[in-house]
């Protein structure tokens, strides 16, 4: 265990540092947080991805750019057809739940569902990459992603929907967890942010197309439900292109041992938490009997988790990480980076098409600037950051700009200018750009490299559980703002509130002129509320980024750290037996 993690894994290898050298990783066991013996290393369970020895003796000086080109083209095709199986239907939501005659809460679901189990996932699979073949876990992630989202195209229910995404949100855990350790593998930190900004680029790409495409396949005879099939044939790419690709060396792994029981109360604490969020308000009180049960029970899970975790041979998240400043406030602005990217976003096609009766082809078209803000600051800044080593300055302008960016959308309504939309748009997604990707880059930083997947998996689900349970309380705050608004503006017209069917997301279609006013309104007013509410988080996320220690972004690829390192315990092995 690391005594100082701030200085520990790549740091110790950065050119500015010639007097520091790596330490190398024990050979034969690794001790819990608790001081008991861990799982025991074994050549048995070595990484296959060796078939290339050309290019594993290039791994043993430095990749040429066109092999990690190569390399990095399928865990990127990965990304995007992950990406793309979301935000292909963000924009068509509004008419699916529509559809599927379900409530405001459904919709709520229909998302968060994905993120609760890519959340829950997330760590997982983190932990699997430290322990097992990272090439084989992300070719069964785009499988299982692009298999559970076709699924979810033949549901003609919304709990069938939901449970399908809930699927589909593995198979994302799984791909957001391993890209981001892929590229740790076969890139130095110091080259890393430029090709951090080719991913934020990629992410960029599927997230404008995505709504982009998905709504006009939603407004042509295709109808909503060939959304959730078009992932499939860059599924198929991805997983040719990483085997004929991604050749990483063979390097000793650990015995696999599953943390059956963390994950499974990690999982149970969460859940319980999202549950109360969703229905408090609405089918009981925020203060109530069922809210101290529903609260309490989380708790408890939750603590037993930690105490679990802290005696686990193979903990889900490795609570000695939290030993590590940076990752400790990179966790809480990733929460918050989630809440402002998740929670805000999914509600955007609501009010497009709600709120300014939009299709969803207008919808998609009309979050562009968002996207762009996110695409250019992500390229152009990690470039910059490449060439220079410095990262701090520029997540501290992500910070400010995200917080601007969600003050300034609080003060729409239902008539503020598109183009003025667009501008707030384009700084919330300039903020987002310039601070996701790098804090990871700022944990990778700093990390052992043996543990470079669970950190970083750590930081994924952080940021996801935000994501989370921000669609979740978001979600639920918009529900009861739209519904008292809605009932005091149907009782001055004398209309029966039953008439809005009961709850269902409206059609503006079908509704007189007055109620259609009305609705708009009223969708107009709570979405705004819901970036105001994100505010305080974005706030809370720059100031962790103040308080961030910067360190001088190391020089070798995760892939040279292990071979490094197994090379001097084969050294000290062969010198023990002289």
């Amino acid at each position: 265990m690391p005594s100082t993690p701030e200085t520990t894994g790549p740091r110790a290898t950065d050119a500015t540092a010639p007097d520091s050298t790596t330490t190398p990783a024990p050979s034969d066991t690794t001790t819990s947080p608790a001081g008991e013996a861990a799982a025991t290393t074994t050549p048995a369970t070595t990484d296959r991805d060796s078939a290339a020895p050309d290019v594993s003796a290039a791994v043993e000086g430095r990749m040429t750019r066109r092999e990690v080109l190569e390399s990095l083209s399928g865990i990127l095709l990965g990304m995007f057809v992950s990406i793309l199986a979301t935000s292909v239907v963000s924009s068509s939501l509004p008419k699916i739940v529509s559809d599927l005659e379900g409530s405001q809460s459904s919709y709520t679901w229909v998302v968060v569902a994905t993120l609760l189990t890519t959340t829950i996932s997330t760590p997982i699979w983190g932990k699997l990459a430290d322990l097992t073949s990272r090439k084989l876990l992300i070719q069964i992630a785009l499988t299982i992603s692009v298999v559970s989202a076709a699924l979810a195209g033949i549901s003609h229910n919304v709990g069938t929907l939901i449970t399908f995404r809930a699927f589909q949100g593995i198979g994302a855990g799984g791909l957001t967890a391993l890209a981001t350790v892929l590229i740790a593998d076969i890139i130095s930190p110091r080259e890393r942010g430029k090709y951090m900004g080719l991913m934020g680029a990629i992410m960029g790409v599927s997230m404008v197309g995505g709504p982009l495409l998905g709504g006009v396949i939603t407004d042509s005879p295709l109808t909503w439900r060939a959304n959730f099939f078009v992932g499939i044939p860059f599924a198929v790419a991805a997983i040719v292109v990483l085997q004929r690709t991604l050749h990483l060396p063979a390097v000793a792994r650990r015995v696999v041992r599953i943390d059956y029981w963390g994950a499974i109360l990690i999982s149970a604490g969460i859940g319980t938490l999202l549950l109360w969020v969703t229905f408090a308000g609405d089918k009981f009180d925020w203060i109530s009997w069922q809210t101290g049960a529903m609260i309490g029970a989380s708790l408890v899970l939750l603590v037993v988790a930690v105490v679990v975790e802290l005696h686990a041979a193979e903990p889900m998240i490795p609570m000695h990480l939290f030993r590590n400043r940076t990752l400790v406030l990179a966790v809480v602005a990733s929460v918050s980076v989630g809440v402002a990217m998740f929670g805000t976003s999914v509600f955007l096609s609501q009010y497009m098409q709600i709120a300014r009766g939009k299709t969803p082809t207008q919808s998609g078209l009309l979050t562009i600037p968002m996207v762009v803000g996110l695409f250019l600051t992500s390229a152009l800044i990690g470039q910059v950051i490449s060439r220079t080593g410095r990262y701090k300055r520029y997540m501290l302008a992500g910070g400010v700009l995200l917080t601007a960016g969600l003050v300034l959308l609080s003060t729409i309504d239902y008539q503020t200018s598109l183009v003025i939309v667009s501008v707030y748009l384009f700084v919330l997604g300039a903020g987002v750009g310039m601070l996701m990707q790098n804090l990871v880059l700022a944990v990778q930083n700093t990390l052992a490299i043996t543990e470079i997947g669970s950190g970083t998996a750590t930081v994924a689900f952080f940021r996801t559980l935000g994501g989370a349970i921000g669609v979740s309380a978001l979600g639920a705050v918009l529900a009861t703002d739209v519904r008292d608004s809605l009932a005091a503006g149907l009782a001055k017209l004398g209309v029966a509130a039953d008439a809005m069917g009961g709850g269902a997301l409206p059609d503006l279609a079908t509704l007189p002129a007055p109620v259609r006013d009305l609705v708009e309104r009223s969708y107009g007013d709570g979405i705004a509320d819901i970036f105001l509410w994100a505010a305080p988080l974005a706030f809370v996320a720059l100031v962790c980024v103040v308080f961030m220690k910067e360190v001088p972004l190391g020089t070798k690829s995760g892939v040279e750290q292990l071979l490094e390192e197994q090379r001097a315990a084969e050294d000290a092995r062969e010198g023990a037996a002289v």
